[in-house]
């Protein structure tokens, strides 16, 4: 994902409260192996994404902080349905949403 210095400082902008978590959606392939472009009507949409900034975490009933259990730069695995989108100006069609850290799914490693 490619991104100019003013879509960085845009995206570098929003600071997520409590347990939310700001992730980027990953894009479906546009084009298979053997060069034949996909149809948007024919394109899946993908569930999972790169978390690019999150809260610092909730209060539990004590009220200590429970931090969040994700952090930037990991892949996680989505709900098919969930979060909020988010708009950011310029950033070129990339897809972002706020969930909450329990709506996460998994961590996808490697």
């Amino acid at each position: 994902m490619r991104q100019t210095f003013k879509q960085t400082r845009t995206i570098a902008a929003i600071r997520p409260l409590f347990d939310r978590v700001l992730i980027s959606r990953a894009k479906a392939v546009e084009q298979s192996t053997g060069g034949i472009f996909i149809p948007d009507s024919a394109k899946s949409k993908l569930n999972e994404g790169s978390v690019i900034a999150v809260g610092p975490g909730r209060l539990d009933k004590d009220g200590k902080l429970v931090p969040v259990s994700v952090k930037e730069g990991d892949t996680v695995l989505l709900p098919e349905y969930g979060g909020s989108p988010v708009k950011i100006a310029d950033a070129d069609k990339d897809d972002y949403a706020l969930f909450r850290d329990e709506d996460i799914l998994a961590v996808i490693k490697g």
